[in-house]
């Protein structure tokens, strides 16, 4: 199993939805959050100015490993896309054990 963290601005909402629905993820929580930037690029194109706060979505996904691959391409495809600074971003945590 794995957790999954995705974050993105709110006007990606409906997308991320999609493609997690479209991966077969049956349940998955998500909050708001603040996104910030400190001057630098190391996080280039996460948020697009720095100094100023955006409102973003954290999305936690616990999945199976399988899922995960689909999930994680769904968002390439996406990304691609994009013609705006803003992208989805995904990590993946691996779960030693869960209950």
């Amino acid at each position: 199993m794995k957790l999954l963290l995705i974050t993105a601005i709110e006007e990606f909402e409906t997308d991320v939805k999609t493609i997690l629905k479209h991966s077969g993820v049956k349940a998955f929580s998500y909050q708001s959050v603040k996104g910030y930037k400190n001057n630098g690029n190391e996080f280039e194109n996460w948020f697009p100015k720095d100094y100023l706060s955006v409102n973003s979505l954290l999305f936690t996904i616990f999945v199976e490993d399988g899922f995960a691959d689909q999930i994680y391409r769904g968002v390439e495809d996406f990304n691609s896309q994009q013609e705006t600074l803003s992208h989805i971003h995904i990590a993946t945590v691996q779960l030693e054990k869960s209950i």
